[in-house]
């Protein structure tokens, strides 16, 4: 059975109140307002019952709603999440709403955390890319009647919006450019991670050495330790796959992290290994020579994304039926993989 989001409204009908005793009372402010100890204890034992958190943004006192919306991402640092953030930003801006940002670091217990506190600060919505282990947390936030988009990933066991890309085909493509340019030795380079678009890219990996009769070559990397690993564990996968002629990154930070590393080698670019990132940004294109790189529809995504999500908010309920959207890549082709 699903539970409504309890509203000051909903209080004050239980109660036999006005909106603004319940409002002065949550605020602490009944003693002030001559509302009598009586009252304000039955108030109190009232929101305790049910189970209601007080929203701290005043407007949301009044009206149950406070236009703001919660954006749960692995790192608003990383330039993919920083620039659909901004597009996100904007066009919720222009519909009346602004948005909170904070950053999971792909850690479980900060990104449940984070759910909680925009709970309590009473979100009218939430866009996440959701970590590992949020299943049951984000099923809640439907029952509660929660507006909801996930974007980049899903989670397969929870039934909920979701805009993302074909990160199967995305891949496919970009190893089989590689293919096509006579590469017979392609590795790719990934973490150990069992994000739903992980899984997709290393699929589309697999699909081209099953069409081509390659052999693989697949260096995992420990997600939960990249920083500490990715030196060794690419240095040793070098070294101990001479034969190596080309590339393909599952991220543009395992790409970036393994351009430096193969730079400090004397890893000739594309001479020796080529190379193909997926989401492209600054640091690929600036680099020498450009790193041809899988490009997300970013405008059209974050479009998406909030449209769907101010439909829900609009609708005032969580509707049954879910949108499931996979939108194309595009390659960028540069001089690493010619």
């Amino acid at each position: 059975m699903k539970r409504n989001r309890i509203s000051i409204k909903d209080i004050s009908k239980a109660l036999g109140l006005s909106n603004t005793t319940i409002s002065f009372i949550l605020n602490g402010k009944a003693e002030e307002m001559r509302i009598s100890a009586q009252v304000a204890e039955k108030v109190l034992a009232y929101v305790k019952e049910v189970g209601y958190t007080p929203n701290y943004l005043a407007r949301g006192l009044v009206t149950g709603k406070t236009n703001t919306i919660g954006f749960i991402v692995e790192s608003i640092g990383n330039p993919f999440f920083s620039q659909i953030a901004s597009l996100i930003e904007e066009q919720a801006y222009n519909s009346g709403y602004k948005i909170i940002y904070s950053s999971t670091n792909g850690k479980q217990e900060k990104a449940l955390e984070l759910i909680r506190m925009f709970r309590d600060r009473g979100v009218d919505g939430y866009i996440i890319c959701p970590t590992d282990g949020l299943a049951e947390e984000i099923k809640q936030l439907r029952e509660e009647n929660r507006s909801i988009v996930l974007f980049d990933r899903y989670l397969p066991s929870v039934v909920a919006h979701y805009i993302g890309i074909d990160n199967e085909r995305a891949m496919y493509e970009a190893c089989k450019h590689l293919a096509d340019g006579g590469k017979k030795n392609i590795a790719m380079v990934t973490t150990d991670s069992e994000q739903t678009q992980m899984i997709s890219r290393l699929a589309g990996y697999q699909r081209l050495l099953k069409e081509t009769g390659l052999q693989s070559h697949v260096l995992q990397v420990p997600y939960d330790d990249i920083k500490q690993r990715l030196q060794p564990d690419f240095e040793s996968f070098i070294k101990n796959n001479p034969t190596i002629d080309a590339i393909c990154f599952a991220t543009n930070y395992l790409a970036i992290g393994s351009l430096e590393i193969m730079r400090n080698l004397h890893i000739s670019i594309p001479d020796q290994i080529s190379v193909v990132a997926f989401d492209d940004n600054e640091v690929l294109r600036l680099f020498q020579p450009g790193i041809t790189a899988v490009e997300q529809p970013l405008e059209e995504m974050a479009k998406l994304i909030i449209d769907r999500l101010l439909l829900d908010l609009k609708l005032g309920k969580v509707t049954e039926k879910t949108v499931h959207k996979e939108l194309p890549a595009r390659l960028i082709i540069r001089a690493s993989s010619l």
